[in-house]
């Protein structure tokens, strides 16, 4: 199901008023990469408030890219463009603490640590599965963009992802295993698979 045009229309707009296009970031700029996030999860059938998380995940920072778009204390303003659930997400993405969380997440009982408040929990199975998916689609748009991220971390990932299996949905654990291959096959400019009609 597509995500509702105005609401995917707020969010760049409001990415845009807070500097996302300005941004450097592999493959041009931080909302050309958020804009191929949401593309690669509305491709693997992702629902909408996932979609719209897949756009803005970069709102408050991450463990990995610490650039925050908005400050937590205005959170309130992305949750009135893309609505509570997909801002939820956002905020979970956001706040994890990688090297604490990544190891257990795949477990049904595995803590999750949040960055913000220090505090862990255990989160609902639904959580860890969208922070996978979209962790995956995240990772994977930079594999695929950048061949120098890929030859440094694409062994890493692909044991990440192959532990994040269990929570991962059948289209985004193929492309993982294709795109994080220590052979992949050759992409076209937009980072697409080309396929060979030979």
């Amino acid at each position: 199901m597509p995500v509702p045009p105005a609401a995917s229309d707020q969010a760049i707009a409001l990415l845009r008023e807070l500097g996302a296009a300005e941004i450097a970031h592999p493959g041009g700029t931080l909302l050309a990469h958020l804009e191929r996030v949401h593309e690669q999860l509305a491709v693997w059938g992702a629902r909408p408030a996932l979609q719209l998380a897949g756009l803005c995940h970069a709102f408050y920072g991450t463990d990995g890219f610490p650039t925050a778009l908005l400050s937590l204390e205005r959170r309130a303003e992305l949750t009135a463009a893309i609505g509570v659930e997909a801002e939820a997400i956002v905020y979970f993405y956001a706040s994890c603490d990688r090297k604490a969380t990544y190891p257990g997440l795949a477990d049904a009982d595995a803590s999750f640590h949040d960055r913000f408040t220090g505090r862990a929990r255990t989160p609902a199975s639904q959580h860890r599965r969208d922070f996978a998916e979209l962790s995956a689609a995240n990772e994977l748009d930079l594999a695929r963009i950048d061949p120098s991220f890929r030859e440094k971390w694409g062994a890493e990932l692909l044991a990440l992802f192959t532990r994040f299996r269990p929570l991962l949905s059948r289209p985004a654990w193929s492309d993982c295993r294709v795109v994080l291959a220590s052979d992949p096959p050759p992409q076209d400019r937009a980072g697409r698979r080309k396929v060979d009609t030979s």
